[in-house]
């Protein structure tokens, strides 16, 4: 397959050829008010300038996905066709969103066939930056490119000159840099860490060079798209600010420092402030630096000086989202224990209503369980009354991360190896570390069926998925 490495010296030669991708462009809205967005074969460059073409699956023609953007409160409807060879669905990562539109197969409803299509319509509560992607097989849609940003703007705009949208992704491509389609469903992938590429990219483009102005203040959007690389970022020579998590203000903005970095899991949002003070012709650069040795995926590149910038004034802050606060009081306590994957104790989990070996769960492509359970069941992990506050531990007993995902909610951090944790910070996605406990907290307050999975995707599809039931009554 095609090394990251090689390619990304040629990449890094003809920088200064490479503009950043022009990518924003807004997904159409009809008479109706329906945003059009269809799901269908698509070409991109991937490798920029230095090599073919690459066949995607992708929304809208581009692969990140044309931008939704709506303002908060109000509603946002989406008419999804699928022009794919399979099945599809799509679904709203981060919104607490009505049941109904999740997008979630078997649980909120049908696959949407090859030619046919599905109306999506909701109301988003919470402004912030949140990202769509397919939700059938997606495993593989992503890989092939399945997701796009979904923006959800504040009533009254953050004080900035412009914003700028970073959709990183990690991808495996093969030496004819295509999508590398035989390595799907791979046990090793399912059992390891996951499907983890040998090609980095932001908003589809390979090592693009931004262009900022000095003394302009700008909003960073970031979204880690990948199915399974955690990504650390480091932005040389800068130091933004943190001011959002999973679309969810902070209650105090964060520093990342000139020599910080910033991780992200697959799933994970990060808005960040920016005041650009480079001098121009300054060049900077955008490292991944989980390595050893750090991965140039992007720079900012500073041609001129912005006419009235923000840069250097005070810093605003943004309004917080109305989310409910749990009650610690007498709340409903969970427990999801993690086993399975290489290098695991699982010995057996129950699949399919069977108590199977880890031998026969390998046979299934399952092996990850939780609770002792690999897959979906009829029966829920809990029914809960509306309104209930719940505690639950995510308890990693693998060799492995995972960055779990609570469908329809927000949830605190409480605890982490039963030592509290005090940030404020609310996600939707909350990375645990291998042999680690994590106690989160939340009000379980949106009717309907709810997915808990692994956003390891290759995690999800090998068994580490459950659901629960909020209820409009008790029972």
């Amino acid at each position: 397959m095609v090394k990251r490495r090689s390619f990304l010296a040629a990449s890094v030669a003809s920088a200064g050829l490479m503009i950043a991708a022009p990518f924003w462009r807004l997904a159409a809205q009809n008479d109706d008010g329906f945003f059009d967005l269809e799901a269908g074969p698509a070409r991109a460059s991937l490798l920029g300038t230095e090599g073919p073409p690459t066949a995607l699956w992708a929304y809208g023609g581009s692969s990140p996905g044309p931008v939704i953007r709506a303002r908060q409160g109000e509603p946002v409807q989406v008419r999804l066709r699928n022009n794919l060879p399979e099945p599809t669905s799509t679904h709203w990562h981060g919104i607490r969103i009505a049941n109904a539109m999740d997008g979630v197969p078997g649980l909120t409803q049908e696959v949407v066939p090859p030619g046919g299509s599905f109306d999506y319509s909701f109301i988003a509560p919470d402004a912030g930056t949140y990202w769509y992607h397919s939700h059938n097989k997606s495993w593989e849609q992503m890989a092939r490119g399945l997701y796009g940003p979904l923006i959800i703007e504040e009533h009254d705009p953050l004080p900035a000159d412009r914003e700028m949208l970073l959709v990183i992704d990690d991808w495996r491509l093969g030496e004819d840099g295509q999508v590398h389609a035989e390595s799907f469903g791979s046990l090793r992938d399912w059992s390891h860490g996951g499907r983890l590429g040998n090609w980095l990219t932001i908003n589809g483009a390979s090592a693009p060079q931004l262009e900022v102005k000095r003394g302009e203040r700008l909003r960073l959007r970031l979204i880690n798209c990948a199915n399974a690389r955690i990504v650390t970022l480091k932005l040389d020579q800068l130091a933004p600010l943190v001011i959002a998590l999973d679309g969810q203000p902070l209650p105090e903005v964060r520093e990342i420092g000139f020599s910080g970095r910033l991780t992200l899991a697959p799933a994970q949002r990060a808005d960040l402030l920016l005041d650009v003070f480079l001098e121009p012709g300054d060049r900077v650069q955008i490292l991944e630096v989980t390595g050893q040795e750090g991965v140039e995926i992007g720079s900012f590149l500073c041609n001129g000086v912005a006419a009235d910038g923000m840069a250097g004034r005070e810093m605003p802050r943004l309004p917080t989202n109305n989310l409910p606060r749990p009650d610690l009081s007498d709340p409903l306590k969970l427990d999801l224990v993690m086993e399975g994957g290489a290098m695991g104790a699982m010995r057996s989990a129950v699949f399919d209503g069977r108590e199977l070996s880890i031998r026969e769960l390998v046979a299934e492509g399952q092996v990850w369980a939780l609770n002792g359970v690999a897959g979906m069941t009829d029966i829920p992990l809990a029914r809960i009354q509306r309104g209930r506050s719940v505690v639950l531990e995510f308890d990693n007993q693998t060799a492995w991360p995972h960055a779990m995902h609570i469908h329809g909610h927000h949830f605190r951090v409480m605890a982490r190896n039963g030592q509290p944790v005090d940030n404020g910070a609310w996600r939707d996605t909350e990375l645990v570390a291998a042999n680690e406990k994590v106690t989160v907290a939340f009000v379980a307050d949106n009717p309907g069926k709810w997915l808990i999975h692994c956003h390891m995707l290759e995690h999800q599809a090998a068994g580490m998925k459950t659901w629960f039931q909020v209820t409009r009554q008790a029972g």
